[in-house]
C-alpha cells in the first residue's frame, strides 16, 4: 500500500475513533441531560400525559390540572391567580418552572422515587396515575388579607411584602410579594403566547417576578433596634437603665448629626431603654451602639440569623425556596478599626444593614416563642395521588436560639410597649396581647423612606399565635405606620383561620 492510502487509512481510523468515543459520551454522560431537555418534545407528551398533582392551602387546591384532550394533555392552571403566586410559582412547557412547581417537581408530577410503587401498579393495569399532591403550611384567610392589604395600601407604595409565620412552629401563614403577576399564562400551551407573558413580565421594571419577602433585603431602619436592644440587655442593661439619649448625636468620627424623626422623641439628655424602644429614640440607639461595639451587635445578628445564607423555605429536612442573606454590613474605617458613625447608623438599621422580610419576622418570632427561633417552612404533608398515603409530614424543629427565655421577655415588654402607647398602635388587635417594632428607612437622595413593621400576636395567656413583617417599599410619611396596621390585619385573619392555628 502506497504513502497516500495509508494516510487515508489513518485518517478515516481517527474519524471512526473519534465518532465512536462521540457515541459512548453522549449515552454514558448525556443522555438524561438530552431526555430531560424542556425542548424534547417527546419528553413533553409524555410529561403532559400524567396528570400533575395539586398544590393545596387550607383543603382548595391552588395549583390543578386541566384534562384538554390535546397533544399535551393536561394544562396546568391557577384559579387564584395573582394571590398565590410568588408562592406556587409556575410550570411553563419551554422554560424554566419556579416556585414551589419546581421545589416539588418530581412528586407533583409523579416521578418522584417515593410514588415508585406507583408507577409499577401502572405497568400492570396499563393505566396512567397521576402525581402526588402537595399540602402548603399557608391560612387562606391570611394569605388573601395579606394581598388584599398590600395592594389597597392607604400609601400609594407599589412595592413591598408581608410574611407571616407560627412562632411555635415555623410554618409560614401568609407571604405576598408586590407587585404581583397572574402565572396562568406562563403556563399556556401556546408557547408562543406564554414566552411573551414572561418576556413582559421579565422586562418590568417592578420586577413583579420577584420574591421580595423572601429574595429582597433592604435597610431594616428602627426594626433593627430590636437587636441591639438584645444584646444590651445581655450586657448588663435594664428595661429601666438610663442611656444618653437627646436631640441629636454626632458621632466622634463625623460631622453628620444624628437625629430623631420628630423634635418630642427623646429630647431629654436620658431615657431608659424601656422608653428608647417604645419612643424609636435614635439619639439613644446610636449612642447605645457606639458603647456596645460592633463586634456585639454583629454577633447579635449573626445569632438572630442575619449572614445565613444557605436558609430555604420548603420541606424541614431538605430544599425550598431561596433566601437572601440578611447583612449587617461594614462598620469599619478604612484602617479596619470601627468606625462610630458607621456603627452609629448602623444601630438604627442604616448604613449597609440590610434584612429581608423573613428575617424580620424570625426576629419576632424568636421574641414572642420565648428565644426560641423555629425553622421557617411551608410544605406540610405530602399526599399520595389518591390521598390514601402520606410520604412526609413536616415535624417542626428549632433553628437556632438567639436570645435567652428572660431576655426574649424584656423584648416582649418593650415590643409590647410599642403597641400600647408608642409608634405601632395600629397593629393592635382587640382582645390579644401585640408587639412590634416600626422601622423607617432611608431608601436614598431624594427617594421616600420605606417603612417597616415586625411583630408578634398572643393569647391572654403568653400563646403566641403569629409573627409577621410587612416591608413597605418607597412608602414615604407614615409609611411604617401603614406597615403596623396591615400587620395587624394579617396577624388577625391567621388567629381567625384555624389554618393558621
Amino acid at each position: 500500500m502506497n504513502a497516500p492510502l495509508r494516510r487515508v487509512g489513518v485518517v478515516v481510523m481517527i474519524l471512526f475513533g473519534l465518532l465512536f468515543a462521540n457515541l459512548n459520551w453522549i449515552q454514558a454522560y448525556k443522555a438524561d441531560e438530552y431526555r430531560n431537555s424542556d425542548y424534547n418534545g417527546r419528553v413533553q407528551v409524555a410529561e403532559y400525559e400524567r396528570k400533575r398533582g395539586n398544590i393545596e392551602v387550607g383543603g382548595t387546591a391552588y395549583a390543578i390540572s386541566k384534562d384538554t384532550g390535546g397533544k399535551l394533555r393536561f394544562l396546568r392552571t391557577y384559579p387564584s391567580g395573582e394571590v398565590y403566586a410568588h408562592v406556587l410559582g409556575a410550570k411553563p412547557v419551554n422554560g424554566s418552572d419556579f416556585g414551589i412547581e419546581r421545589v416539588e417537581n418530581d412528586f407533583l408530577a409523579g416521578t418522584s422515587d417515593q410514588l415508585i410503587a406507583n408507577r409499577v401498579k401502572d405497568m400492570f393495569t396499563g393505566e396512567e396515575t397521576g402525581g402526588g399532591n402537595v399540602l402548603l403550611t399557608l391560612s387562606k384567610r391570611a394569605q388573601q388579607t395579606a394581598y388584599k392589604e398590600l395592594q389597597g395600601n392607604n400609601v400609594d407604595a407599589t412595592k413591598g411584602a408581608a410574611i407571616a409565620i407560627d412562632p411555635r412552629t415555623g410554618a409560614v401563614q401568609a407571604l405576598v410579594s408586590m407587585p404581583s403577576f397572574d402565572p396562568n399564562p406562563l403556563a399556556s400551551h401556546d408557547t408562543t403566547a406564554a414566552g411573551a407573558a414572561y418576556n413582559k413580565l421579565d422586562k418590568d421594571p417592578d420586577r413583579p417576578l420577584a420574591n421580595r419577602a423572601l429574595g429582597e433585603t433592604l435597610p431594616p431602619g428602627s426594626t433593627f433596634k430590636i437587636v441591639v436592644a438584645a444584646a444590651a440587655l445581655e450586657n448588663g442593661v435594664t428595661q429601666q437603665t438610663k442611656i444618653p439619649a437627646g436631640e441629636s448625636y454626632t458621632p466622634p468620627t463625623s460631622g453628620a448629626p444624628i437625629r430623631n424623626a420628630a423634635p418630642s422623641i427623646c429630647p431629654e439628655p436620658q431615657v431608659t431603654l424601656l422608653d428608647a424602644v417604645t419612643e424609636s429614640c435614635n439619639t439613644g440607639f446610636a449612642q447605645l451602639g457606639v458603647k456596645l461595639g460592633a463586634d456585639k451587635i454583629k454577633e447579635k445578628a449573626r445569632q438572630f440569623g442575619f449572614e445565613q445564607e444557605d436558609l430555604t423555605v420548603g420541606q424541614l429536612n431538605e430544599g425550598g425556596l431561596a433566601v437572601a442573606a440578611s447583612r449587617t454590613g461594614d462598620m469599619a474605617a478604612p484602617g479596619g478599626a470601627t468606625d462610630p458613625a458607621a456603627l452609629a447608623q448602623s444601630s438604627i438599621g442604616q448604613r449597609d444593614v440590610r434584612m429581608t422580610p423573613l428575617q424580620g419576622a424570625l426576629i419576632a418570632a424568636s421574641v414572642a416563642n420565648g428565644g426560641s427561633q423555629m425553622r421557617p417552612y411551608l410544605v406540610k404533608q405530602l399526599l399520595a395521588p389518591d390521598r390514601t398515603t402520606s410520604y412526609y409530614t413536616a415535624k417542626p424543629r428549632e433553628l437556632r436560639r438567639p436570645v435567652s427565655g428572660p431576655v426574649a421577655k424584656d423584648l416582649r415588654d418593650m415590643m409590647e410597649s410599642v403597641v400600647e402607647k408608642g409608634t405601632g398602635q395600629t397593629a393592635d388587635i382587640d382582645g390579644y396581647v401585640v408587639g412590634g417594632k416600626t422601622g423607617t428607612a432611608q431608601s436614598g437622595p431624594n427617594t421616600p423612606d420605606h417603612g417597616w413593621f415586625i411583630g408578634f400576636a398572643m393569647d391572654k395567656n403568653g400563646t403566641p399565635l403569629s409573627a409577621v413583617c410587612v416591608e413597605l417599599e418607597r412608602a414615604g410619611p407614615g409609611g411604617s405606620r401603614e406597615a403596623a396596621r396591615i400587620a395587624g390585619k394579617i396577624m388577625a385573619a391567621a388567629i381567625a383561620d384555624s389554618g393558621g392555628r
